[in-house]
Parts: structure tokens; sequence; C-alpha cells
């Protein structure tokens, strides 16, 4: 890691940039500073359902973009909280990334991914972000200053996308490298959180070179609940920080390069001395563009990423004044290496776009658990490699001035190799188990088709299904682990997911009034789950010894579980300085089989409310002044497949506040849980529950240039 590194009060090692970087912003600084401010406008386009350029009201499945400039609006402080104002887009828990473990970052859709391991697709401008080794997402790894738009496809995108597009896309989208501007922000506040965040970009002879960096660390608030905490419940620190450089030029024939770079560090205390986690990962990519004429465009992107994560686990005392180590995974090295093209066609009404895509990724766990005496006593090692690679092709007509069409279909083919498991006692070098696991592979098939009707002026009718799947991540198959007195193991015979998604729409449009409606139905087949097969104290088959209190519990096929629902919207715009947005979800999850756990069937799935709703404004009392106030409604859910550890309902009051001294210099304060509202976040075996983050203040200044 190009890093040279200082070391937080808990222990663990930040990066610090190399000067070489810090000089090269001093240098462009001054140029930077002469520079007229500029808005970058962005046509009305969405790329994420097909992979290429399309206007939103031609896309069947549901979507929702939201600009750069929305998106710094926002009065949440990080990524994943700003898109939670996006109807059915939540993490694995209610917990933001400011506080959640990296590994609880997972997105679900529509209640559609409730685990770690995402069920929807997140991309950094055509790149998954998603983990190699686990598929949580990295939050902080997003830039919001040079953010140039957000969109969620809800429901769609997978034949496009493939493996773990299952739920929906998630893609962020950065600004290109163009004409000379840059963004810097700063900000402070409550737990002595800072952050920094800047985006400058240069023209350097015939090409252009954008940088991109962020600087952030927080004290933390402390995770578990008033009433539960002892005297080892401390504040979950974290620190983070990453630089990030682009290289844009124009090249032969009218087709442009871009080259990035990024390397990333994070670092977090997870609520007690011992627990605590630490993230690195160094990234290229090279991407071409280009285009014949206005008949034909193409796009390439080659990348590879090379990463580490580490993290420590704990069993807490009843009292909660002492904790006693349960794992340290010391290491888990992943890289990931992919590459795609693809070309789109026009002609008359219809558009066809077609292309392959190819990604491959290996990781392993290395830790050490069994603590005995004061020392850890056995080492494990585990893990394998993925590989998969896609063929897709879409097309787009229309039937009748009033009426399109969409469908396609999509050829997937995996395999995953080098399945291991072996653990040994570390004091004598003894085998206790040497696990080979057979080669496997597979071939997906992936149509989806899609109708918009505008029957009249300002209406918009849509009905869309797809079909999709997932291979279970390299975590789930082969890493067992422990949190507290919970003990999951794995399962490397772990079958695929497979979806079939439909909905239904009707969006209406008059004057400043927008309502919308979207019926869907999911009916998920071999969803992987943490099944609860046992409760301690006790020694059992698969998980071993499970202390009191503690629960044995193994990832499984459920053989169906069924997500439907309804979305309501409505934006209204009664005057050019307010607008109202108001969004609603109902979402019945259920598991409908499941031969492994029959009690299980009719259960809700754990982590998805039944009801949420969000309430938002947008108002502009003087030219200057904007206010950005959020309401949110989460309805009660269930921590535990069981459904037996509740989680109570939550009103969320966030608020934004923004002053503009001039065309470069904008003050602003964010405000999350202005009333500090309980936000339950998890619950565990024996009532003890997490909250998430009470109320944040941070207040800040943007200076463009």
């Amino acid at each position: 890691m190009p890093f040279s590194r200082r070391r937080l009060p808990f222990g663990f090692l930040v990066p610090a940039p190399r000067p070489v970087f810090l000089r090269l912003l001093f240098l462009l600084w001054p140029a930077c500073l002469g520079l007229n401010a500029q808005t970058i406008a962005l046509p009305t386009v969405v790329v994420s359902a097909s992979r290429t350029a399309e206007a939103p009201e031609q896309v069947p499945f549901s979507v929702t973009a939201l600009s750069g400039e929305q998106f710094r609006a926002n009065p949440a402080s990080s990524a994943d909280g700003a898109l939670r104002s996006v109807p059915g887009f939540s993490l694995f828990r209610r917990s933001d990334s400011l506080s959640a473990n990296p590994t609880a970052q997972g997105v679900s859709l529509r209640g559609l991914g409730p685990s770690g391991a995402s069920r929807s697709l997140v991309l950094l401008d055509g790149v998954p972000l998603n983990d190699p080794f686990g598929g949580w997402v990295a939050w902080s790894k997003v830039p919001r200053e040079s953010l140039a738009a957000a969109e969620v496809v809800r429901g769609g995108g997978a034949t496009a996308w493939g493996n773990a597009a299952l739920g929906g896309i998630v893609q962020l989208l950065t600004e290109s490298p163009g004409a000379a501007h840059g963004r810097l922000a700063a900000a402070y506040g409550s737990f002595a959180t800072h952050n920094t965040e800047i985006a400058v970009s240069q023209p350097l002879g015939t090409g252009t070179l954008q940088l991109l960096g962020r600087d952030f660390a927080s004290d933390g608030f402390t995770l578990v609940a008033p009433e539960d905490r002892g005297p080892i419940d401390h504040p979950a620190a974290s620190e983070h920080r990453w630089l990030s450089g682009r290289w844009r030029q124009e090249i032969a024939g009218g087709a442009a390069f871009t080259l990035t770079a990024r390397t990333y560090d994070e670092n977090r205390n997870n609520g007690t001395p011992y627990q605590r986690n630490a993230s690195q990962e160094d990234f290229v990519s090279v991407a071409l563009a280009g285009a014949t004429g206005s008949t034909f465009a193409w796009d390439a992107v080659a990348y590879a990423q090379d990463q580490s994560f580490a993290s420590t686990f704990s069993s807490v005392n009843a009292a909660r004044t002492a904790e006693t180590p349960a794992s340290d995974q010391f290491a888990v090295p992943a890289e990931a290496f992919g590459a795609a093209w693809t070309g789109t066609w026009k002609r008359d009404q219809a558009r066809t776009s077609a292309g392959f895509d190819w990604r491959r990724v290996r990781g392993e766990t290395r830790e050490h658990f069994t603590f005995s005496a004061g020392a850890f006593t056995r080492e494990r090692v585990a893990g394998g490699t993925q590989e998969m690679a896609g063929l897709f092709f879409l097309h787009e007509r229309a039937l009748a001035p009033e009426l399109r069409t969409t469908f396609g279909g999509r050829l997937d083919a995996w395999r995953e190799t080098d399945g291991h498991r072996r653990e040994t006692e570390r004091a004598t070098g003894n085998m206790l188990r040497d696990d080979r696991y057979a080669d496997r592979d597979g071939v997906e098939l992936s149509p989806s088709a899609g109708l918009v009707w505008q029957p009249a002026a300002g209406w918009r009718v849509r009905a869309a299904a797809q079909q999709a799947f997932r291979r279970p991540t390299l975590n789930e198959l082969y890493r067992p682990f422990r949190v507290g007195n919970v003990i999951t193991e794995a399962n490397a015979a772990l079958e695929t997911e497979r979806a079939t998604t439909a909905e239904f729409g009707i969006e209406h449009t008059r004057d400043a009034l927008s309502l919308g409606a979207t019926a869907f139905w999911n009916d998920l087949r071999e969803a992987v789950g943490n099944v609860t097969l046992f409760r301690g104290p006790g020694s059992f088959p698969i998980v071993g010894f499970v202390p009191a209190d503690g629960l044995g519990r193994q990832r499984l096929n459920l053989e169906r579980t069924r997500v439907q629902g309804l979305e309501l919207s409505a934006r209204w715009t009664p005057h050019a300085t307010l607008s109202l947005t108001a969004d609603y979800l109902y979402n019945d999850a259920k598991v409908r089989a499941a031969s492994v756990a029959p009690g299980l069937v009719g259960k809700r799935l754990a982590q998805v409310p039944r009801h949420v709703a969000t309430f938002g404004a947008a108002w502009r009392p003087a030219q200057s002044f904007t206010l950005t106030p959020r309401v949110r409604f989460l309805g009660q859910q269930f921590e535990d497949d069981e459904n037996l550890q509740r989680l109570g309902a939550a009103l969320v009051v966030d608020l934004g506040v923004s002053y503009r001294l001039n065309e470069r210099l904008e003050l602003y304060l964010n405000a999350e849980n202005l009333t500090d509202e309980r936000i339950e976040t998890g619950r565990s075996a024996d009532g003890l529950f997490n909250t998430g983050s009470p109320r944040l203040v941070l207040g800040g200044l943007r200076f463009a240039w």
C-alpha cells in the first residue's frame, strides 16, 4: 500500500497520503483559485438498467435517479444514508456505514437481500463495489463532492449485469475529468467527527487529470443501548481515507481513454476494546469509449483490485465488565479481476445493446480461534476461487407511438475451484481438519421483458419481469464465524439462488404534481439464510460447543421465500422555491418452504420491516438559503429468522441547512436524528439491544472554483 502510517489509540494503523500527493495538490491549488466556478449540466438519462444511456421514461423497471447536487444536499452524512431516501433501499441492518461493521453493510432492495452478502449489485462507475470475498459494500469509498449521479434500479438489471444483480442495481457515477474546476468540502461536528473531501480536475497537455480524496475520523458513539451498557462498552471510533487519480485523454478515432487508480484504508473500533477491523485496497481500471456516427457506440473496461481485511470478535460476560476473545480474523486477502465490453446499435425507433463481461475473484480467511489460557490455540485458513463469464443482449423498440417493448437474455457460465478449509493446532502444527471441496460449475439463463405504455399525456403504465441468479460468496461457502455467543457454520454445498421477479407500475404527472404506484412480486428459490439449529449450552453436531444464551446456526438454502408489496410515491412542486416528496413501501417478505427448518415457514424474513415511509422537502425561502428536512418511519422488524427478537419502530427526523455566501462558497449544517430517537439496530439472544446513531450534527463549508 502506498501509505505511511500512524497509530490510533485503540491500536490500528491508519494511512496518511504520501507527500508527493500533497505536493501535487498544493501545486494545483493556486491555478485553481483563479478559475471560474462551473455548474456541470447532466443529461436526463440513466445507464444502469441496460448498461447504456436511455431516457428514464423508457425503462420498464422502477428507477430512481439522484443528481450529484441532490446527493450533496441530502442531510445524511454518509452515501448509504443519502440513499435511504429512495423507496426500498436499506442495508442489512438499520445501522448506517458510520457505525456498522463492514460485514453488515450489504444492500437490500425491497427486502430481497436481508443478509450481509448483498443480493443487489453496487457499482462505482461501472465496476463492482461489492467486496470480492463477502459481498458487502464499503460505502466509505464513495465520493460525494465529485459524484455526478446515483441510480437505483429496483427489481431489474440482471440481464445486463448478471450475478449479484438479483435484487437490482445501485450505481454511483462520478464526474468525468473535464474542464478545470474543483470542490473542497470540510465539516466538523458531534463525536469529534471531521471530514474533508476534495475534487480537482485540471487539463494538462492533451489530457485531463482529476484528483479526488477524503480524510474522515470520528470518535463514534456507544453501540449498546444505555440500559444494557457496562464498563466494557466503548464508542465505536472509525477513521478512513482514500485518494483517487484519473487521467482522461482523447485518442484516435474520437475514442476516449480513462485510467483510474485508487488507494483506500479504513480502521474501526466495534464497541469494545478488543473488537475492531481494518480494510485496505489498491484498485486500478482502464476504460475506453467510442462511437461511429450516431448509430453505433461502444465502451470497454478492465480492472484489478487487491485488498485485505482484518477483524476481531469477542464474547462479553453478562455484567458487561469483561470480554473474552472469540476469534482473530487477522488477514482476509482477496483479489478481483474483471473486464467488460458493451456495444449499442440504434436504428429508427429501435435500439440493441449487447456485450460480454468476465470477473474472477480469489480470497481466503486466515484466523485464530478457540481462546484458552490467554491465547488462541487453533488456526483456520479457508477460501477459494470464483469465476463468472457472461454474454447478454437487450433490444428495445417502439411497437406504436405510445408503446415500447424491451426484451433480452443473458447466458452466464460460472466455476468455483480450489475450495479449501484447513484447521491446525497452533502449538503443535497438528492438522485437525483438511477439507478439499470438489470444483463446481454451472450455466445460468437470465431473461427479461418489459412494456412501457403512454396512453395519454402525463400517463405512463409499465410492466416488467426478469429471472436472475446469485452464487453464494466465498465467505458464505467457506467461512464459519462467531459474534458473541452466536456461532454460524459455513456450507460449501450451498446451491445457487434464483429469483423470478415481476412488477406493474402506473405513473401520472400533471403540472407540478407527480404520483406513482408500483406493485411488485419476487419469488426467491434456494435463498441462503443463517438458520438457527441449536440453543446452548451444549455440544452439537456441525457447530460444536454453544455457550449458555448462545445459538448454533448454519448457512442453509431455503427452498422458497416470497417478497411482495407495494410502493407509492408523490412529488409536488407548488412553487419554484418549494418541492415536497413522499414515499411509502409495504413489504410482505415471508418464508414459503424450508425443509431444513419447517418451523420457519410463514415467518417474516429477518431485518425486513413491513412498513417504511419517507417524507422530504427542499425549501428555498431566500435565494441563498435552503432547508432540506427529511422524516423517515421504520416499522417493526425481526432480528432473527425465528421471529423471536423484535426490533421496535422508529421515527427519524433529519435536517439539512445551507447558506450560499457567493457563487463559490457555501456554508451548511446537517443534523441527523434531530430528536434523538431510539433506533434499535440489533438484539442478542439474551435480550441485549444495540442502537443506531443518536443525534449527529455536522457543520461545514463547500468551496467551488
